[in-house]
């Protein structure tokens, strides 16, 4: 059966914002994520706060329920401390969670800062360098590395995750490239189901994109039951929210197509993700049931 997760969105102050984690692990999400930026230029003007103190205080808050990041990315991150960060969280949560990495955008995070915006090459090369360079760190009790854009001398990271050799890396990636780094590094894929294209549909795009993804599994030897596939939902132009009958629809075409695990947003008034909350509590209780 497909897995059913849901990010929430750092916005409120924690007393507020901590009544949604444990509301989610009580409606049985299989996992809750939220995303790692200092700003989202959506929201910009809103109040945001910060991705690890908030999965922290969330594996305090919570006993079941997996929790990560969607996604974390090199825009402001290095390696070393963020693999601390990491070994931390999952230490707190007792092997809960769950590494989302992705190359990261355009917009305040990337320039934040005060670099120049990285080429598309650019963040490609940083993104496959930050990856493999945090496999290292938390496979490992001591890291040194030279690269390019990151490096480690006699990193520590002492005592080890509680998830072991590591916990599990989600990787973001629509191209060659950034597959090919979730087909050698990953346990899992994230997709948006985007496209430049505006007439293909969401699920067309999927589809192309597993169809690639399984040829560079082959190639490298993997078998594709090997990798979980997870489409996050709420930036296409898909709404699975509406009701009952649509999530279940779109769940259900997801699932036959061979999706892992389907991640949609916890409702927020005033913004791109506004549902209504008994549909989306409906959907999280009975909606897997029905699939």
């Amino acid at each position: 059966m497909v897995r059913l997760s849901v990010v929430i969105l750092p916005l409120e102050r924690w007393p507020a914002s901590s009544e949604k984690w444990r509301r989610a692990e009580e409606l049985g999400f299989d996992a809750a994520y939220t995303y790692d930026h200092l700003s989202w230029l959506r929201l910009k003007d809103r109040p945001w706060f910060g991705a690890m103190p908030t999965l922290t205080a969330a594996a305090l808050a919570t006993s079941r329920i997996r929790l990560g990041t969607m996604v974390t990315s090199p825009n402001f991150r290095h390696p070393v401390p963020l693999a601390k960060d990491l070994l931390s969280i999952d230490d707190v949560s007792n092997g809960r969670l769950i590494v989302g990495v992705g190359s990261g955008g355009l917009g305040g995070d990337a320039t934040v800062l005060d670099e120049a915006e990285w080429s598309l090459r650019e963040r490609t090369d940083r993104f496959i360098e930050f990856v493999r360079l945090l496999d290292e760190l938390l496979r490992n009790d001591e890291t040194s590395f030279e690269g390019s854009f990151y490096s480690a001398r006699e990193a520590r990271m002492l005592p080890g995750t509680v998830q072991q050799p590591r916990p599990p890396f989600m990787i973001a990636a629509d191209g060659g490239r950034g597959m090919r780094l979730a087909a050698q590094y990953g346990e899992g894929w994230i997709t948006l189901g985007r496209s430049s294209n505006e007439d293909r549909s969401c699920f067309d795009v999927v589809a192309t994109q597993m169809a690639r993804l399984n040829g560079i599994l082959s190639e490298m030897g993997r078998s594709p039951k090997e990798l979980d596939r997870v489409l996050l939902n709420g930036l296409s132009a898909e709404r699975p929210l509406v009701s009952l009958d649509a999530f279940v629809d779109w769940a259900g075409r997801y699932q036959e197509l061979g999706m892992s695990e389907l991640v949609i947003h916890w409702p927020e008034p005033n913004s791109l993700f506004g549902a209504d909350m008994q549909i989306f509590e409906e959907i999280a209780v009975e909606g897997r049931t029905q699939l």
